[in-house]
């Protein structure tokens, strides 16, 4: 029983220690998708080849796409993960007007699951502001097939392309925290 209690309260404190996140926006989109956009503490994340090194970064970008708890269609697993999305986000610096671009890939890990993330470095300082844009497709045709039973209700597209912004955004405390 002493184990247990071990084992629950480090588990308890990595959670807290690590799940650090600045909520940027949340939207709902029909038929039932919930999005949270988010920066979160940069982290080291593989392949090396596709992603900045922690140390070349200041925040990860997030976007947890999720089916919502309640009003979804039959059959969709309940806050499971929405697959086969792309995803880019926008950083502008609303002082200097210099800009970075990503594409934010599927990601897994031990405290979000499955999202779309990627490391990436501000266009200036902390302490600026920023304007964050993101921008959803759907799944393509080649990527995901529906079932007449889908289509009769909710169409042959999984929702029309999205955009989302968000101005003002203080990344400071993010960006200067550490999962160390």
């Amino acid at each position: 029983m002493r184990n247990k209690l071990f084992i629950y309260f480090f588990i308890a404190l990595y959670n807290i220690s690590f799940s650090q996140e600045l909520i940027i926006g949340e939207e709902r989109v029909e038929p039932g998708i919930v999005f949270i956009f988010e920066g979160a503490i940069k982290d080291h994340v593989m392949p090396m080849g596709l992603h900045l090194a922690e140390n070349e970064t200041n925040i990860h970008i997030e976007a947890r796409v999720n089916w919502d708890t309640e009003n979804i269609p039959d059959g969709t697993p309940t806050g499971g993960f929405v697959a086969y999305l792309h995803i880019t986000a926008k950083i502008t610096n609303e002082n200097n007007g210099l800009s970075t671009f990503i594409d934010l890939l599927p990601h897994l890990n031990l405290i979000d699951n499955y999202h779309y993330a990627r490391n990436i470095s501000l266009p200036g300082k902390l302490n600026d502001k920023y304007k964050v844009e993101f921008n959803v497709l759907p799944p393509t045709e080649i990527e995901l097939s529906f079932h007449k039973d889908w289509s009769k209700i909710y169409g042959n597209k999984l929702f029309e392309k999205k955009s989302f912004t968000y101005t003002n955004v203080d990344f400071e405390e993010i960006a200067n925290a550490s999962r160390k």
